[in-house]
């Protein structure tokens, strides 16, 4: 009744792959040591510094971004927290990995919702690509990339990063396309180039959606932190993990807890830093006006 399509396509996917590793190879082993040093860069500090000064950053980040001294304490306490439970070495892994592919989703992502609200071509290519990176199960791309360039951080952070770059891509894009027409005109009038409008009118006033668009990216990345240790990443999706494999609740019970406490806190200074940075937004529109 119905034709063999699957036999065909998993034949040219396992070919695909076996030559890209062979002429590709050399090439993705480059991109994978300088991905990693990138990683390492961040991930040695935060390991190398003493608890108490990861606590005290914590507490500044907080305060800084609500100017609220309860964020601040509540964030620190989440962090002591985390370290009683005996996962500090691994939540600063996780948080490396986190870290290091919202940076990057930032990078790629910022871009490419500007591309996607200047070009509504752009935009018709691009969304079913983000439509397919949010809802394909992630063991399917997670096979291939941890073919090409092996097991540990590095394919975990592609991984992450094509599960949590479509948000911040998307936000940008509709952050740009609400800004009003009269004031993108006005600038026109006033002779400002396309460089000079994105970066003194459009990217300002898209400010709010694009540091939603992070937080969004944020606790998807976190959200990969589990699935990314079947690849080898370490961190506390491992906790988690070898708590399901040893059929071992509690360790995965303080695995979970301090997954969950730590997206909270990022969460949460997230949230306060968009939100604070909405305000003076809207202040300066108001005295403009």
């Amino acid at each position: 009744m119905f034709p063999d399509l699957g036999t065909p396509l998993r034949d040219a996917a396992n070919t695909a792959v076996d030559w890209l590793i062979v002429t590709h190879g050399r090439s993705f082993d480059a991109v994978s040591d300088a991905l990693l040093t990138a990683f390492l860069l961040v991930e040695a500090p935060l390991r190398a510094l003493p608890p108490w000064a990861v606590l005290v950053l914590v507490g500044v980040l907080a305060f800084l971004a609500a100017r609220k001294v309860w964020l601040a304490v509540f964030c620190v306490a989440g962090m002591w927290f985390i370290g009683a439970l005996g996962v500090w070495d691994e939540a600063m892994q996780s948080l490396a990995i986190v870290l290091v592919s919202v940076a990057l989703c930032a990078v790629m992502g910022v871009p490419l919702g500007i591309a996607m609200a200047r070009s509504a071509h752009v935009r018709a290519l691009v969304t079913p690509v983000l439509d397919l990176m949010q809802t394909i199960p992630s063991f399917v791309y997670l096979i291939p990339v941890a073919m090409l360039l092996g097991l540990g951080k590095v394919p975990a952070i592609l991984a992450t990063i094509v599960y949590a770059l479509p948000p911040l891509a998307r936000l940008t894009d509709l952050g740009l396309r609400l800004i009003e027409k009269e004031l993108l005109e006005a600038a026109d009038a006033f002779g400002a180039s396309r460089r000079q409008r994105l970066v003194s009118i459009e990217l300002p006033l898209a400010v709010p959606n694009i540091l939603q668009g992070i937080n969004q990216t944020t606790m998807m990345a976190l959200a990969m932190v589990v699935i990314a240790s079947m690849i080898g990443a370490r961190g506390l999706g491992q906790t988690v993990l070898e708590g399901l494999q040893r059929a071992d609740i509690g360790k995965g019970l303080i695995g979970g807890t301090a997954i969950v406490l730590l997206a909270i806190i990022l969460d949460r200074i997230t949230q306060a830093f968009g939100a604070r940075t909405t305000d003076r937004a809207a202040g300066r529109t108001i005295s403009k006006s």
